[in-house]
């Protein structure tokens, strides 16, 4: 299970890379890596006012446990609507659903290192959690306020911190 989330992992990197060398100037080195998008923050604003292209998006469910109809209530869209982007070519996202795609694909990198397996992170996302008000993570991931308590959680949680 971990070799094939290793495999899934360096794809998202493979094609985050792609994106880049596509659309920004900024060089790429061999090793990109998604994380390295979120350490540059310029370049990250550039990729979601850019727009995430459906080729990227493909790449980040394979990382991140969420149904299509998950995926629909936290970009406040159809699962039709995103069927359809499916079959447009070189389908860009609007910056306001490349910056959830980006947040949530952040949260899901720390959850599934935080995590043995992405079965027990997804467990976790849909497990009401106390230091979380006992709302399910999952819940919290409509905005980016929530956003932030679900990966400060995370990281109290890699650090073997429990509320």
């Amino acid at each position: 299970m971990m070799k094939n989330y290793k495999s899934q992992i360096n794809q998202v990197n493979e094609a985050a890379a792609t994106y880049i060398r596509k659309f920004s100037d900024v060089p790429v080195k061999n090793t990109f890596s998604f994380e390295d998008l979120f350490n540059n923050k310029l370049l990250l604003i550039h990729t979601i006012r850019k727009g995430i292209p459906f080729s990227l998006f493909s790449e980040i469910k394979h990382i991140v446990p969420f149904t299509d109809e998950d995926w629909a209530e936290v970009l406040n869209t159809s699962t039709k609507s995103i069927q359809r982007y499916k079959l447009e070519k070189d389908f860009l996202f609007k910056p306001i659903h490349s910056e959830k795609i980006i947040e949530i694909a952040e949260v899901a990198l720390l959850g599934n290192q935080v995590f043995d397996t992405p079965a027990h992170f997804q467990q976790w996302l849909n497990t009401p959690c106390y230091a979380l008000g006992s709302h399910k993570p999952f819940e919290l991931l409509q905005d980016s306020y929530g956003k932030e308590l679900v990966l400060n959680e995370l990281n109290r949680i890699d650090h073997g911190i429990f509320a």
